[in-house]
């Protein structure tokens, strides 16, 4: 990695995109690495769209505001590109990594790199659920830390047992599952 590497986590309040920021931000410390978790939301209700960041470096990190365009994207759910455009939230450069089982139409232009996972599968899978909505964050993580390449798969669960209490044996195996499941589509 060479700066900064950053991480927008796009998803709706309650699928727990604020809670893989701040496990993927865990996992790049225990890399060694500097690290923010930045969430980005108001008074929304479950349901409504929330934006959540990371930014990781090797040198200490100034910039605490959020991140403008990430060199990730991870979708936790792929019905908010019908409002939210995903183009201004990515570097040219950047790769795309979306809960679901095929490409996107809207995300088809975007980015030269697309990932796929059905984190939603892997969630009610093993189910995965906070007031009915299933926490598709854990397959997510695990599919973002395989694709940035910034942490191994121990650093992330061991982040993950620093981060997470209930279910935790569900969890870290959707965390495995995602980084496993996780697949080219575009």
């Amino acid at each position: 990695m060479d700066g900064t590497f950053d991480v927008v986590w796009l998803g709706r309040g309650g699928q727990g995109g604020v809670t893989a920021a701040l496990i993927l931000a865990q996992a790049a410390v225990l890399r060694g690495y500097y690290a923010l978790a930045i969430p980005f939301f108001g008074a929304e209700r479950r349901g409504a769209p929330v934006f959540a960041y990371n930014r990781i470096a090797k040198t200490r990190i100034l910039t605490r505001s959020r991140v403008q365009r990430g060199d990730l994207l991870a979708v936790l759910d792929s019905t908010l590109l019908r409002t939210i455009k995903p183009e201004g939230l990515l570097k040219p450069t950047g790769a795309v990594v979306v809960n679901s089982t095929r490409l996107e139409e809207e995300l088809s232009r975007v980015a030269q790199e697309m990932y796929c996972v059905d984190a939603l599968g892997i969630a009610e899978e093993l189910n995965l659920r906070l007031a009915g909505i299933p926490l598709v964050n854990m397959p997510m993580v695990g599919a973002v830390a395989r694709v940035s390449g910034l942490v191994s798969l121990d650093e992330l669960l061991e982040a993950t047992k620093l981060q997470v209490k209930a279910k935790l044996s569900e969890n870290l195996k959707a965390v495995e599952e995602g980084w496993k499941l996780v697949e080219k589509c575009g």
